[in-house]
């Protein structure tokens, strides 16, 4: 990677050097020290420049020098690379899939697509270890995905099936899992802000070194549980990552007609937090604002305020015709702006992906993402049951506790 390079992904993220992560594992654990990281930047550039000659490919194909790419884009191998394009992938068609079966009257209620912000979540998430919290909004399938939710599920939860991650009776909007730290997606407005605050407490509380990541959208930030959440968590120097996708549209109000300011920086300043925009279509820069921001709050200095500047390519959900802005509007994004084949771009110029590789990863996606279909179809209803489940602590059910014994004293 060269000077210019490096300089292009560093953007509008925070200050100091750019943070290069190390290679991450299984779903995408974050690089360790910014020490660690800046040593490795300096003996990249070191090289750079005899890798560039040693490694640039001829006609689009391979060389036996590949490997040397291998950490020549952003600290990640190429598997590393290939993986994300593919996840990528996967949730472009995934989102394409639901919004199919939802046409043919398979899933209820409302829909709410990630087409468009792929980038912005893959980004994000890749700068994430395991363990870190994520919770969410509404417009969460993709995030679910990413935090290793297995897709078959989250078709499933989709179709209200018993399969599904919430047992089928969340739905769309909200997706859950302990496992994957998954803490849900959230169907009121901002409700998942003070969620992220006390998730961020109970961690610097038990002295872990995790942080809580809340996703939400640009509609958000008016929300008075938003100005309350930033506030606490600042003063309080909780580990939170406050991550706005800004898909500059809150429903049906573009954030210009919106908002009284240009970007989210005031709000962060009004509360003293570190503040970074971003362009969310593009995977690397994304990235580096976000392993920053982790680094900042596991180190205990508190949150930060991202602001990823994005685009949805649908309505806000499948019931919204999207009259509000032009077709030529949404041509020019998808044409110039689609994220997926910006980040194919980027690695072509590197010589780290050929048109068969992105062709095979197209295929699994799609054979995939009809076989959560056909799992979600076949698999179960919950049962009468199941309504009375998950509703007490202690597990016996709303009925259970109504009918129990009670004594005067109650």
């Amino acid at each position: 990677m060269g000077v210019e390079d490096e300089a292009k992904l560093r953007g509008d993220a925070l200050s100091g050097d750019i943070v290069m992560g190390k290679s991450f594992t299984a779903r995408n654990a974050a690089s360790d020290s910014a020490e660690e990281r800046r040593g490795a930047l300096a003996n990249r550039r070191a090289t750079s420049a005899s890798r560039r000659r040693a490694s640039r490919p001829l006609d689009g194909e391979e060389t036996d020098s590949m490997a040397i790419r291998d950490v020549a884009v952003a600290g990640l191998s190429r598997e590393q690379l290939l993986t994300m394009h593919y996840e990528m992938v996967l949730i472009r068609r995934f989102e394409e899939k639901a919004a199919e079966e939802y046409t043919l009257g398979k899933i209820g209620g409302f829909l709410h697509l990630y087409i468009g912000q792929e980038a912005s979540g893959m980004g994000a998430i890749s700068a994430l270890r395991p363990e870190d919290y994520i919770v969410s909004s509404y417009r969460e399938h993709g995030h679910a995905i990413l935090k290793g939710l297995d897709p078959r599920q989250v078709m499933a939860e989709l179709f209200g099936k018993a399969t599904g991650c919430s047992k089928g009776k969340g739905g769309s909007m909200h997706m859950y899992s302990s496992e994957h730290h998954l803490i849900g997606g959230q169907a009121i407005v901002g409700a998942q802000l003070p969620i992220a605050t006390g998730l961020g407490f109970s961690i610097q509380y038990l002295e872990e070194r995790r942080v809580a990541v809340a996703f939400f959208g640009d509609g958000a930030v008016d929300e008075g549980a938003f100005h309350e959440a930033l506030n606490l968590c600042a003063l309080w120097k909780l580990p939170v990552v406050f991550y706005c996708e800004n898909n500059q549209y809150s429903m049906g109000m573009a954030v210009h007609k919106a908002w009284s300011v240009s970007s989210l920086e005031p709000r962060a300043a009004a509360y003293g937090m570190p503040y970074a925009r971003v362009d969310g279509m593009d995977v690397f820069e994304v990235r580096e604002a976000m392993l920053q921001a982790r680094e900042r709050a596991v180190s205990g200095n508190g949150p930060t305020l991202i602001e990823s500047v994005t685009y949805r390519f649908r309505g806000h959900s499948m019931a919204d015709p999207a009259a509000y802005r032009t077709r030529d509007e949404e041509k020019q994004w998808r044409t110039t702006r689609d994220p997926i084949a910006l980040f194919e771009r980027k690695l072509k110029e590197q010589g780290l992906i050929r048109d068969e590789e992105i062709r095979a990863h197209n295929e699994k996606a799609d054979a995939l993402v009809e076989e959560c279909a056909r799992f979600a179809e076949e698999s179960p209803m919950p049962s009468e049951d199941e309504l009375y489940h998950d509703v007490t602590v202690d597990g016996r059910g709303a009925i259970a506790w109504r009918t129990k014994p009670s004594t005067p004293r109650e």
